[in-house]
């Protein structure tokens, strides 16, 4: 069991815990559909589909652990590092970061 006093130790694991690409695509589809739907809520203030984000979110997220990378999702151990980690590795793939920052695959 990881224990992690700061988000810059998370971010390492988190990383590690998304090895798989499609598991990493699933995310960022999740992703990119919250931005939308928060979006269309913001403009339309149909307030009602909020409860649609960590559905859409999630859902996406999981099924890539689930189904592709068939580990645990951290988000049920570290909620929060999870969450801000999503993002952060969106941010890091949409700049091109991100191919740095993953751990190099063992075997």
């Amino acid at each position: 069991m990881n224990k992690f006093s700061s988000f810059a130790e998370f971010y390492p694991y988190y990383l590690s815990e998304h090895q798989n690409p499609v598991c990493r695509v699933l995310h960022y589809i999740g992703s990119t559909l919250v931005i939308a739907v928060l979006l269309y809520v913001l403009f339309t203030q149909q307030w009602v589909w909020l409860w649609l984000l960590p559905v859409i979110g999630y859902g996406f997220a999981w099924l890539g652990h689930f189904l592709f990378e068939h580990n645990k999702p951290a988000t049920f151990q570290y909620p929060f590092y999870s969450l801000a980690a999503d993002w952060v590795m969106f941010k890091d793939f949409l700049t091109g970061q991100l191919k740095h920052k993953l751990p190099v695959k063992s075997g």
